[in-house]
């Protein structure tokens, strides 16, 4: 009898933990499990805005967006997905087990969309809207495409878009960004990613219980990047680009008054949409070729000046009462510095800074090296722009290299020799600049004694950064230092014994100098830096060929780029 007691008190305990368990479920845990009800039929779908377009001086636009259309499937039961796939695999043309790998690779969350094909043809789309009505769970989505109407023109300043890898990932998630975002490499779309990149909106959803789409419930819409215009005209970058193709190398144009930047162009370059099309073989191509297409030799690649250095041994030879007007060399051809012999290109005679730079006499400048000074040319190479980075608004700057006696002290314990020296004044041994920097070096010529600061954005968004006054420093030479090396730098071209008179006969008048450098291994590297027209400049040129041979080659090229300036009426 007591056992019976016991028994029935034990099933009264028991259903009356259930009824309590029921009670708390209903009372006081319903709202929440509601909620999870609720939410668990909602599903978010994004909506990408556009990049940022960018644009030249003259709002021209070199790069911008196209449509495409990417597919997306509300996660489903798998028998269900299965169905779903076969029919989208008949419209696509794309094998159902391909669309399930896919899936399978995106799927983040029950409650988002999963993308199983991108970029499709607008005709495709349309059918597969069509197809949504026996299937809602399939969304067919309207999404921004980096376009590239002029193909691999301006490249280098452009940069490329591609999604995020973890090293960017790790420095920027704080920052808003996230994995799979699509962000820039290189150029301007690196430089100022946060300006063009767009704001992602989107849909919030209902579905039923099978997944399938019943009701819009909010909608807040996508944002588009800012517009970055350039201080570049199309125009002359065709035309940089045009002339140097097949060469390894660069051009630079600038204005020498502003710093603006007018073309940009390196080469070997590359078609930026390979890395929008995902055409991995190309891409792979890229990375792996010897010749770095991918690398902006105007900035991020530094040579030895040769010659070109010479303006800067003239300077401080002038500057520091080592030379004057009157000052001449004997050159023979050669000359002894310490036991070793160093060598001219020709043989000039009696030279004196004119003549010396116009013929570009290799015995002037060692002289006029050795009596300043190693340290003395170092110091006026800096006070030149050379050796620093410049602030260029792209990335990867180099800041190039200038040696002196304390730095081969300290860095090589090794003792520096006249013959270094020697080698330094005419912008050989370790001594390396960027055509960019060299550039900006012959501005100071060009304009009367300002160092530039270049820049190549004009406006990001409605803020222009042009209309900004830009006080340059001072290059606190005399005048006649000026007027002497632009006497010398105009006559390398209109004397029949200049290096570059090839340029003569233009119907505008340059000014310029060229240069040979010698290097370790291939053929010389050919430089002509000059600015024209001589008596009112508007634009500065740099011209470096890698491995293109003597300086005369690069004056060649530079006299194609001033022809068709010329032609079109852009002087």
């Amino acid at each position: 009898m007591l056992r019976k007691h016991i028994l029935s008190f034990l099933i009264i305990l028991m259903f009356g933990a259930l009824f309590a368990g029921l009670l708390s479920l209903d009372l006081f845990q319903g709202a929440k499990y509601r909620r999870l009800s609720d939410s668990n039929c909602i599903r978010l779908i994004a909506q990408s805005g556009a990049r940022g377009n960018i644009l030249d001086r003259n709002g021209a636009i070199i790069v911008d967006n196209k449509i495409s259309y990417d597919v997306s499937i509300l996660p489903q039961e798998l028998g269900q997905l299965d169905r779903i796939f076969s029919g989208v695999s008949r419209i696509l043309g794309i094998e159902a087990k391909e669309l399930k790998s896919a899936f399978r690779r995106n799927y983040f969350s029950s409650s988002i969309p999963v993308t199983v094909a991108s970029n499709i043809e607008l005709k495709t789309a349309i059918l597969l809207g069509e197809y949504k009505m026996e299937e809602p769970s399939i969304i067919v989505q309207p999404r921004p495409l980096r376009h590239y109407p002029y193909g691999s023109l301006a490249s280098h300043v452009i940069g490329y878009v591609n999604e995020i890898d973890r090293w960017r990932l790790t420095k920027l998630e704080d920052y808003g960004y996230k994995t799979k975002d699509i962000v820039g490499f290189g150029g301007i779309e690196e430089k100022y990613d946060f300006y063009l990149r767009q704001e992602e909106g989107g849909l919030s959803v209902e579905v039923n219980h099978q997944g399938k789409f019943m009701r819009v419930l909010g909608f807040e819409p996508p944002r588009n990047g800012k517009d970055i215009q350039l201080t570049l005209d199309l125009n002359l970058q065709k035309i940089a680009e045009e002339a140097l193709s097949g060469r390894k190398g660069s051009i630079v144009l600038m204005d020498p008054q502003s710093g603006q930047i007018l073309a940009l162009a390196s080469y070997p370059n590359f078609n930026p949409a390979v890395f929008v099309n995902k055409r991995t073989r190309l891409i792979a191509g890229l990375f792996n070729n010897p010749d770095s297409p991918l690398i902006n030799r105007a900035i991020s690649s530094s040579y030895p000046p040769a010659s070109v250095f010479k303006l800067v041994t003239a300077s401080a030879g002038l500057e520091l009462k080592k030379i004057n007007l009157s000052t001449s060399f004997l050159c023979r051809g050669s000359t002894m510095v310490g036991a070793r012999k160093f060598s001219c290109w020709d043989t000039h005679g009696e030279q004196d800074i004119v003549l010396a730079l116009a013929h570009s006499c290799d015995i002037f400048f060692y002289k006029t090296g050795l009596l300043l000074g190693a340290q003395n040319i170092h110091d006026y190479a800096l006070k030149l722009g050379l050796g620093r980075v410049l602030g260029l608004e792209l990335p990867y700057e180099t800041s190039g290299f200038i040696p002196s006696p304390l730095w081969r002290k300290i860095n090589k314990f090794q003792k520096w020799f006249d013959g270094d020296t020697a080698n330094l004044s005419i912008g050989q041994g370790d001594c390396l600049v960027s055509p960019l920097q060299a550039a900006n070096m012959m501005a100071v010529f060009a304009n009367g004694g300002y160092l530039p600061s270049p820049y190549i954005i004009k406006s990001v968004g409605a803020l222009d950064l042009s209309a900004r006054k830009k006080k340059f420093p001072r290059v606190d030479f005399e005048r006649s230092t000026f007027e002497t090396i632009r006497r010398g730098l105009r006559l390398v071209v209109s004397d029949p014994g200049g290096t570059g008179n090839v340029l003569n006969g233009l119907d505008v008048r340059v000014a310029g100098k060229t240069g040979t450098a010698q290097v370790s291994r291939g053929a010389t590297h050919a430089w002509f830096a000059g600015f024209f027209p001589y008596d009112n400049p508007k634009y500065v040129i740099c011209v470096l060929l890698e491995n293109g041979g003597p300086g005369h080659v690069a004056t060649v090229v530079a006299r194609q780029v001033i022809e068709a300036m010329n032609k079109q009426g852009l002087i």
